[in-house]
């Protein structure tokens, strides 16, 4: 929903596509900061603005730990 407030679509951006993506704002940085799973390549998907630009854009899903 674009909220920024549960980090539950945290996904790993494969690497050709990191720099082609606006980065995270303060908020997504704060959410990711409280995620265990982070890398430099997590994004939350929620907040990657879905653009002709990034047509193909690749990511991963980190494995759930339940």
């Amino acid at each position: 929903g674009g909220g920024c407030s549960c980090a539950t679509c945290h996904v790993f951006v494969d690497g050709e596509w990191v720099d082609k993506l606006i980065p995270p704002d303060a908020m997504e940085e704060s959410m990711l900061g409280l995620n265990t799973m982070r890398e430099d390549n997590s994004r939350l998907s929620c907040q990657i603005d879905a653009t002709d630009d990034i047509d193909g854009l690749v990511v991963n899903l980190p494995e759930f730990q339940g």
